[in-house]
């Protein structure tokens, strides 16, 4: 494998979930989005992820480009609870 993530990666939805949550997670304490709740953060990196994903890939037509924005909150609500996720499973190892 000579690429981390490729653009036919990032059109799954695994794929895109992973990116979201890793950019998120790097980007959200910017000065300019510290402000911004973490869930729009996410929701507009899904939705640019998936546009770029799509025209890259040659995928994008008007039917796919209208379906992004819908598939964005999908991905954007999957990657900040699999972030809640390992906080919660790391703060029940903290107790033990």
């Amino acid at each position: 494998m000579n690429n981390f993530f490729t653009w036919e990666t990032l059109t799954t939805f695994a794929g895109c979930a992973a990116a979201t949550a890793v950019i998120t997670q790097f980007i959200k304490t910017a000065p300019i989005l510290k402000n911004i709740a973490t869930q729009w953060v996410s929701y507009f990196i899904a939705a640019i992820l998936l546009l770029g994903a799509t025209y890259f890939t040659g995928a994008l037509t008007w039917a796919s480009g209208a379906l992004i924005p819908f598939n964005a909150v999908m991905i954007a609500l999957s990657a900040n609870g699999a972030y809640s996720a390992v906080l919660r499973a790391k703060g029940a190892t903290d107790k033990k």
